[in-house]
């Protein structure tokens, strides 16, 4: 979900995603990126190279204050195209947030959850989570990237409280 939304931003902000970030400790490419400027502000789109479970590798070495980092991620615990985003807070069970907290060393960031999830959830999370998404799902799926988008550049623009006023609301309409 969070490539599909950097993918979009990206087009929308005519931004070419492919700077590479390579990682210091073994020289593999740890993330990819582009950026754009709003207000005279760089905003950087970043998406990591590494297994998931090991995102926040690709933060790693980035000199960005975690409060400046906006993290967007599917959500299983969330009903199929909800957002949520929040200032701070645990994983929720994560594994590539988590990795992510791990390495900045704080709950303190910012983050947009997308929800995927479907009931009752099958006992195969990882199967599930990357897998495609079924035919029938596409259209909630496309809707709730666009809402993701949105809250993205809300977040940008208008800051963390805005965005969680604006996008914190119910399920898709």
């Amino acid at each position: 979900m969070g490539f599909m939304v950097m993918e979009r931003l990206s087009r929308q902000h005519r931004v070419t995603i492919g700077q590479r970030l390579v990682s210091p400790s073994d020289g593999r490419p740890a993330s990819v990126w582009g950026e754009y400027q709003e207000r005279e502000q760089p905003i950087r789109l970043m998406m990591p190279l590494t297994m998931m479970n090991e995102s926040g590798e690709a933060l790693r070495h980035l000199a960005v204050a975690p409060s400046d980092l906006l993290i967007v991620c599917d959500d299983v615990n969330l009903p199929l195209g909800m957002l949520r985003a929040r200032a701070q807070g645990s994983s929720g069970g994560h594994h590539g947030l988590q990795s992510c907290l791990d390495v900045l060393g704080t709950e303190q960031v910012p983050r947009l959850r997308i929800g995927v999830g479907t009931t009752p959830l099958p006992r195969d999370l990882e199967g599930f989570v990357l897998s495609r998404f079924e035919r029938t799902e596409r259209p909630v799926i496309l809707q709730a990237v666009d809402r993701a988008v949105d809250a993205c550049n809300a977040w940008v623009t208008e800051g963390i409280e805005q965005m969680m006023n604006r996008f914190n609301v119910g399920q898709l309409d």
